[in-house]
């Protein structure tokens, strides 16, 4: 089969595809024959060897696909040839088979094209475990969504109108702002030309926000934590700008706010029932409309340097996907 295949943690522009040979149905495991596979900033920090986690050499990388089971190992049951699944692998989904484990997938809706079941896991699996478990975020209450064009940014704003939430968009450009307005954003804040903090008190009313969602990084996080009010919670989801922000502490003792870690892969894996129950409200909150995956770039399996030059350029609105025929 075709797969994509890093050899060397290195830049992802050598990245190519390349014969390799089909997976095997172990134990607990199913072949999925993979039609999509969504495309986030993490899979290029693992490319390069600049993750939590540096898988052995050579790998495919790839977090997530859709596609149909073509075959099923031993011990396997409720799955069968010819079902529509999605998977969260981790590793090994940029290819045109992966091997996956029945605890790492999901029937699809028949409703849902393979582009979006690619594009649901990793963004919107983190995006509920965020607002819901970590965020406990409330109906009535104001949140803002930093990175809001983007593909946890837009799954972000659409989760939390889902949830009753009053949703501040912040993002870089008018095209992005454009994007987290079809999400369905209350209203929206260019960061890079107005001034986020003061922004954030006008909008609210001077109350602050009551939790911020932080996929950025950078110089955007600081001010937003100013911009929170009483009890506010703060989640650290990523550093898509780069940096690493050092924030004051004493932030989080003024008006008795929170600073809270977003790790879902580490928490599904604890709790796999909690996440199970997740991913079945994604599963009918698509069905009822209320979400519905953003993806404004397809790319084949052999133009993955291209998708990652048009996530890194800043180019994607929602999520890439690359598809396998």
């Amino acid at each position: 089969m075709k797969a994509v295949l890093c050899r060397d943690f290195a830049p992802y522009s050598g990245l190519q595809v390349e014969e390799v040979d089909d997976p095997v149905a172990g134990e607990g495991m199913v072949i999925i024959d993979v039609k999509a596979a969504g495309v986030n900033f993490p899979d290029i920090l693992l490319v390069e060897g600049k993750y939590q986690m540096k898988p052995p050499l050579p790998f495919i990388p790839g977090g997530e696909c859709a596609g149909v089971i073509s075959d099923v190992g031993p011990g396997v049951k409720g799955f069968k040839p010819g079902d529509r699944v999605i998977a969260a692998t981790m590793l090994n989904a940029f290819a045109e088979k992966t091997a996956a484990h029945v605890s790492a997938i999901a029937p699809m809706p028949a409703s849902m094209p393979f582009e979006e079941g690619a594009a649901l896991i990793t963004t919107y699996a983190t995006t509920i475990h965020a607002l819901k478990q970590r965020g406990e975020l409330k109906a009535g209450e104001t949140l803002l969504v930093l990175g809001a064009g983007g593909g946890v940014g837009t799954a972000a704003v659409q989760l939390g109108k889902a949830m009753g939430a009053t949703v501040i968009a912040a993002a870089r450009g008018a095209e992005k702002l454009a994007a987290a307005r079809e999400a369905g954003a209350d209203m929206t804040i260019d960061y890079d030309a107005e001034d986020l903090k003061a922004r954030c008190k006008d909008l609210t009313g001077g109350k602050g926000i009551d939790v911020v969602y932080d996929a950025v990084g950078g110089p955007y996080s600081e001010p937003a934590m100013r911009a929170m009010g009483w009890g506010g919670r703060f989640l650290v989801i990523g550093f898509a700008a780069g940096d690493i922000p050092k924030m004051p502490l004493n932030l989080a003792l003024l008006n008795s706010r929170d600073i809270r870690g977003v790790f879902w892969g580490a928490w599904a894996a604890r709790d796999p029932k909690g996440n199970g129950a997740n991913m079945a409200e994604l599963f009918a909150l698509y069905e009822q409309g209320k979400i519905k995956p953003m993806v404004s770039h397809t790319f084949a399996l052999e133009d993955v340097t291209k998708a990652f030059d048009a996530l890194m350029n800043r180019e994607v609105r929602g999520k890439a996907v690359l598809v396998t025929g």
